[in-house]
Protein backbone atom coordinates (compact mmCIF):
# COMPACT_ATOMS: atom_id res chain seq x y z
CA UNK A 1 0.00 0.00 0.00
CA UNK A 2 3.29 2.26 0.15
CA UNK A 3 6.01 2.41 -2.97
CA UNK A 4 9.05 5.26 -2.33
CA UNK A 5 11.50 6.91 -4.35
CA UNK A 6 14.80 6.73 -2.76
CA UNK A 7 16.11 10.08 -4.47
CA UNK A 8 14.47 12.91 -6.52
CA UNK A 9 14.44 12.45 -10.11
CA UNK A 10 17.53 15.25 -10.68
CA UNK A 11 19.79 13.39 -7.75
CA UNK A 12 23.12 11.74 -9.19
CA UNK A 13 24.84 9.32 -7.12
CA UNK A 14 28.16 11.39 -8.20
CA UNK A 15 26.28 13.95 -5.93
CA UNK A 16 27.25 12.08 -2.63
CA UNK A 17 30.73 13.34 -2.06
CA UNK A 18 30.16 16.95 -3.18
CA UNK A 19 29.90 19.23 0.07
CA UNK A 20 27.23 21.36 -1.77
CA UNK A 21 24.90 18.11 -1.70
CA UNK A 22 22.88 16.27 0.51
CA UNK A 23 20.62 13.63 0.61
CA UNK A 24 18.99 12.25 3.65
CA UNK A 25 15.61 10.43 4.29
CA UNK A 26 13.57 13.55 4.56
CA UNK A 27 15.68 16.21 2.89
CA UNK A 28 17.93 17.00 -0.08
CA UNK A 29 19.51 19.69 -1.54
CA UNK A 30 21.54 20.00 -4.76
CA UNK A 31 24.63 21.93 -5.23
CA UNK A 32 23.03 24.22 -2.57
CA UNK A 33 21.04 25.18 -5.09
CA UNK A 34 17.95 23.03 -5.04
CA UNK A 35 16.23 22.06 -2.32
CA UNK A 36 13.40 19.29 -1.51
CA UNK A 37 11.60 16.92 0.78
CA UNK A 38 10.46 13.79 1.08
CA UNK A 39 5.95 13.59 1.17
CA UNK A 40 3.28 11.56 0.91
CA UNK A 41 0.97 11.45 -1.99
CA UNK A 42 -2.34 9.78 -0.08
CA UNK A 43 -4.59 7.89 -2.59
CA UNK A 44 -7.96 6.58 -1.06
CA UNK A 45 -8.72 2.94 -2.03
CA UNK A 46 -12.27 2.94 -3.04
CA UNK A 47 -14.66 0.65 -0.90
CA UNK A 48 -11.92 0.44 2.17
CA UNK A 49 -10.66 2.58 4.76
CA UNK A 50 -7.10 1.65 3.86
CA UNK A 51 -4.98 4.43 1.68
CA UNK A 52 -2.31 3.91 -1.06
CA UNK A 53 0.98 6.45 -0.86
CA UNK A 54 3.23 6.93 -3.23
CA UNK A 55 6.79 8.28 -1.24
CA UNK A 56 7.82 11.14 -3.22
CA UNK A 57 9.90 14.32 -3.52
CA UNK A 58 8.94 17.42 -4.13
CA UNK A 59 11.31 20.70 -4.91
CA UNK A 60 10.83 23.89 -2.62
CA UNK A 61 12.08 27.58 -2.62
CA UNK A 62 15.09 27.80 -0.89
CA UNK A 63 13.14 30.06 1.37
CA UNK A 64 10.29 27.42 2.19
CA UNK A 65 12.88 24.61 2.84
CA UNK A 66 14.74 26.74 5.20
CA UNK A 67 11.34 27.00 7.48
CA UNK A 68 10.76 23.59 7.30
CA UNK A 69 14.37 22.75 8.26
CA UNK A 70 13.69 25.19 11.51
CA UNK A 71 10.49 23.71 12.65
CA UNK A 72 11.66 19.89 11.59
CA UNK A 73 11.33 19.09 15.25
CA UNK A 74 9.18 21.66 16.07
CA UNK A 75 5.91 20.46 17.98
CA UNK A 76 2.84 22.54 16.46
CA UNK A 77 5.11 23.19 12.88
CA UNK A 78 1.68 21.15 11.11
CA UNK A 79 0.10 24.96 11.52
CA UNK A 80 2.21 26.23 9.01
CA UNK A 81 -0.04 27.39 5.62
CA UNK A 82 1.30 24.96 2.97
CA UNK A 83 4.39 25.35 0.57
CA UNK A 84 4.06 25.51 -3.41
CA UNK A 85 6.35 22.56 -5.02
CA UNK A 86 7.37 20.58 -8.53
CA UNK A 87 6.73 16.92 -8.30
CA UNK A 88 10.28 15.62 -8.82
CA UNK A 89 10.08 11.99 -8.79
CA UNK A 90 8.73 10.05 -12.31
CA UNK A 91 6.14 7.35 -11.51
CA UNK A 92 6.23 5.32 -14.72
CA UNK A 93 3.12 3.65 -13.77
CA UNK A 94 1.14 6.72 -15.51
CA UNK A 95 1.20 7.44 -19.16
CA UNK A 96 2.29 10.28 -18.99
CA UNK A 97 5.22 11.75 -16.83
CA UNK A 98 4.56 13.28 -12.89
CA UNK A 99 7.93 15.27 -13.17
CA UNK A 100 6.73 19.13 -12.78
CA UNK A 101 3.66 18.20 -11.67
CA UNK A 102 2.27 21.39 -9.30
CA UNK A 103 2.07 20.65 -5.51
CA UNK A 104 0.97 21.48 -2.28
CA UNK A 105 3.25 20.97 0.80
CA UNK A 106 1.11 19.98 3.79
CA UNK A 107 3.49 19.81 6.94
CA UNK A 108 2.05 17.28 9.65
CA UNK A 109 2.60 16.86 13.19
CA UNK A 110 6.70 15.93 13.92
CA UNK A 111 7.78 12.28 13.27
CA UNK A 112 4.80 12.36 10.24
CA UNK A 113 6.12 12.70 6.28
CA UNK A 114 4.56 15.83 4.86
CA UNK A 115 1.07 15.06 3.08
CA UNK A 116 1.07 16.32 -0.86
CA UNK A 117 -1.38 17.72 -2.30
CA UNK A 118 -1.73 17.60 -6.30
CA UNK A 119 -3.26 20.63 -8.55
CA UNK A 120 -6.34 19.29 -9.59
CA UNK A 121 -5.66 19.02 -13.24
CA UNK A 122 -6.76 15.93 -15.63
CA UNK A 123 -3.48 14.44 -14.66
CA UNK A 124 -4.20 10.48 -14.11
CA UNK A 125 -2.53 10.86 -10.65
CA UNK A 126 -3.68 14.14 -9.97
CA UNK A 127 -7.59 12.49 -10.66
CA UNK A 128 -6.34 9.05 -8.68
CA UNK A 129 -6.18 11.65 -5.45
CA UNK A 130 -9.41 13.00 -5.86
CA UNK A 131 -11.45 10.44 -6.66
CA UNK A 132 -9.75 6.95 -5.23
CA UNK A 133 -8.42 3.72 -6.43
CA UNK A 134 -9.85 0.02 -6.55
CA UNK A 135 -7.78 -2.34 -5.10
CA UNK A 136 -7.58 -4.10 -8.28
CA UNK A 137 -6.02 -0.46 -9.53
CA UNK A 138 -3.39 -0.95 -6.76
CA UNK A 139 -2.64 -4.31 -7.58
CA UNK A 140 -2.02 -3.10 -10.91
CA UNK A 141 0.32 -0.65 -9.63
CA UNK A 142 2.06 -3.44 -6.94
CA UNK A 143 3.06 -5.24 -10.57
CA UNK A 144 4.44 -2.90 -12.31
CA UNK A 145 6.62 -1.21 -9.53
CA UNK A 146 7.71 -4.39 -8.62
CA UNK A 147 8.45 -5.66 -12.39
CA UNK A 148 9.23 -2.71 -14.04
CA UNK A 149 9.92 -4.77 -16.95
CA UNK A 150 6.73 -6.98 -17.25
CA UNK A 151 8.44 -9.81 -16.06
CA UNK A 152 5.67 -11.50 -13.56
CA UNK A 153 2.39 -10.62 -15.57
CA UNK A 154 0.48 -12.00 -17.40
Amino acid sequence: MHYTAGAPAVWDPAFDEADDCLLSVDQCVVRGQHYFVKGLIEIPVIGSDEVFSWGVWVSLSRENFSRAADLWDTPGRESEPPSFGWLTTDLPVYPSTTLNLKTYVHTRPVGERPFVELEPTDHPLAVEQRTGISLDRVREIAVAVLHPDGAGRG
